[in-house]
């Protein structure tokens, strides 16, 4: 056990945003002595590593306690949790430092002004942080049934969805490279594993359902910065797929 300055010293931080955190009830010492001092161990260690990592990627305080003060998330899930946001993270600073290198490769070809270069940028910054660019394709009763259903929307869930999104988009490459038929058996579990993922995001609501169709109906004017996470030949593949099965996402 260490007084709050050994750990401090030993951990990388400061006093300070112990205390903070303490005050927080985000990182509570494990003890304190006879004189009051707070005392922690290498349980304090473990949970400082975990905020740490969660407010890197972005997380508020409040949610990483929230986060953390859940009985069921031990150890080993709250490493598989954070290297899976960590790897979102990552995502969305590749693109980022795409989007610099091409603006500085522009720049010095001549071909793109300064003020172009910058501008597209501050777009890809922004796209990664704000998708309210979306909301024109919602009624305001779809907009707010849309920001209720964030409140269902955890850390974990967004990891676990992320990963099994990727995975689908994945399997649904390998039945194009393989020449799958999209009337076919497999092509037919492929759309419906698309219209369930669909589902989970708009709960079934016809209302937020009719959003997303117009959203995805408009995509030839979707912001140049917004990546699409799937390609033109997975599109078609899954939409002939979904037509000839019958399937919607509705």
């Amino acid at each position: 056990m260490f007084k709050v300055s050994e750990f401090a010293e030993k951990a990388g931080v400061t006093v300070r945003t112990l205390h903070h955190y303490d005050r927080l009830g985000l990182l509570k010492p494990s003890g304190r002595n006879g004189a009051g001092y707070r005392l922690y161990g290498e349980r304090d260690l473990v949970r400082l590593q975990q905020i740490a990592t969660l407010k890197f990627i972005g997380l508020p305080l409040k949610q990483i306690k929230d986060l953390l003060d859940r009985t069921d998330l031990d150890l080993a899930a709250t490493l598989r949790l954070q290297r899976g946001l960590l790897a979102e993270k990552y995502q969305q600073i590749t693109r980022a430092i795409q989007a610099i290198d091409e603006a500085e490769l522009a720049m010095k070809s001549s071909s793109l002004p300064v003020w172009a270069a910058l501008k597209k940028i501050i777009e890809v910054m922004e796209m990664e942080n704000n998708m309210d660019w979306t909301k024109k394709y919602y009624s305001p009763e779809a907009q707010a049934k849309v920001e209720e259903r964030k409140k269902l929307w955890t850390p974990e869930l967004q990891v676990k969805v992320t990963q099994q999104w990727q995975e689908l988009i994945a399997d649904i490459e390998t039945a194009i490279a393989n020449r799958e038929d999209p009337a076919g058996a497999k092509a037919q579990a492929l759309a419906q594993r698309w219209s369930e993922f669909v589902r989970g995001f708009t709960g079934g609501d016809p209302e937020i359902q009719k959003g997303v169709n117009k959203l995805y109906a408009d995509q030839g004017n979707w912001p140049a910065s917004f990546q699409r996470p799937w390609s033109d030949e997975v599109q078609e593949f899954i939409m002939k797929a979904m037509a000839a099965h019958g399937i919607s996402c509705a």
